[in-house]
């Protein structure tokens, strides 16, 4: 019979490389073609996941899903956008009756789109050439929560200027500005944002109040 730790550890590491077979192929050294993913989530992470990557030590499901559809019959290929001499690079979950589509897990039903998924469809439906788009939230209940939208130009303008952002600190090793969020928590680089030295001595709150009289 198989023990509790080792199940666990057979669980994670079948994930792990389900992950790294859907994971999107990025060339950290190619600085003249950027990811669409790279642009919608904070520059910083994505600036570090090419010049000193750290591993993440389980895929978040919303990759995965994303990865198991993009390869399935109704799946797009990628596709890149010229930007100057930057290519922009995207590729959509699904495409169908002209429509771009995402999938995302969600934990509750939302009622609005998360903003990164926003600019992640609306750069799709100019990469891709479509004027619509769909986002559809699951959660584990299997409950839906779907938002239709239609492209917008300022939103795309922000999105690429993004990409030249990140082109630029790319190019001259400089690394992005905070952007703190709520993505933070989960993000791998949180304490080389957030905590710059560890303080392991043990202080009670008599310590604390002693420090304050003597101040």
């Amino acid at each position: 019979m198989m023990g509790d730790r080792d199940f666990r550890s057979v669980v994670k590491n079948a994930i792990d490389s389900i992950g790294r077979e859907l994971e999107i192929q990025i060339d950290v050294k190619d600085i003249k073609t950027i990811h669409l993913k790279e642009v919608v989530q904070c520059l910083r992470r994505s600036y570090y996941d090419r010049v000193d990557s750290k591993e993440i030590e389980m895929r978040g499901f919303n990759d995965l899903l994303s990865g198991l559809l993009q390869k399935l019959q109704y799946g797009s290929e990628p596709k890149e956008f010229a930007i100057d001499d930057i290519k922009l690079k995207g590729q959509a979950d699904m495409i169908a009756d002209d429509s771009i589509i995402l999938l995302r897990s969600a934990n509750t039903i939302l009622e609005t789109p998360v903003a990164n998924d926003l600019l992640y469809i609306n750069a799709c439906m100019w990469i891709y050439n479509k004027m619509d788009g769909i986002i559809i939230y699951i959660t584990g209940n299997k409950e839906e929560s779907t938002f239709s939208v239609t492209r917008d130009k300022k939103m795309f303008e922000e999105t690429i200027r993004r990409v030249r952002v990140l082109h630029d600190l790319l190019k001259e090793q400089k690394t992005p500005i905070l952007e703190p969020s709520n993505d933070c928590n989960d993000c791998q680089y949180y304490q080389r944002c957030f905590i710059t030295k560890k303080n392991t001595k043990q202080m009670s709150l008599s310590d604390i109040l002693g420090m304050n009289k003597e101040q």
